[in-house]
């Protein structure tokens, strides 16, 4: 495999990684902002109507965001496939560990149980 292909790859690897980031700090800190404003109505002592609107608009870019990463993930997995296509194998970028793999089915599954003392 030629050195400027891994290249090329490593490069748009930490491009998303980065996108991927910035999308979950956005996610966060709107989320943030969405769990400020009702605080901040009600230490203001101001009617419940007072900034539905704000809220609403919060809710509709929390929602964007999330549309956003499922989208992100969704390149993700399209550019691990191209990855395989042009004959890299995986590669760890500096996470310390292996990932593990993306489940087949959109389910939730019980990864680990503890049990809980009475």
């Amino acid at each position: 495999m030629p050195r400027h292909r891994r290249e090329v790859a490593v490069h748009v690897a930490e491009t998303l990684f980065e996108a991927e980031a910035a999308l979950d700090g956005a996610l966060a800190k709107v989320a943030g902002l969405m769990g400020t404003m009702p605080l901040a109505r009600q230490e203001a002592r101001v009617a419940a109507c007072v900034g539905q609107p704000a809220i609403d608009h919060v809710a509709a870019a929390i929602a964007a965001l999330s549309t956003a990463r499922r989208e992100m993930v969704a390149a993700h997995e399209a550019l691990l496939e191209v990855q395989g296509k042009i004959g890299l194998g995986a590669v760890n970028f500096g996470g310390g560990f292996i990932k593990p793999e993306y489940p087949k089915e959109k389910s939730l599954h019980v990864v680990e149980t503890t049990s809980r003392a009475a």
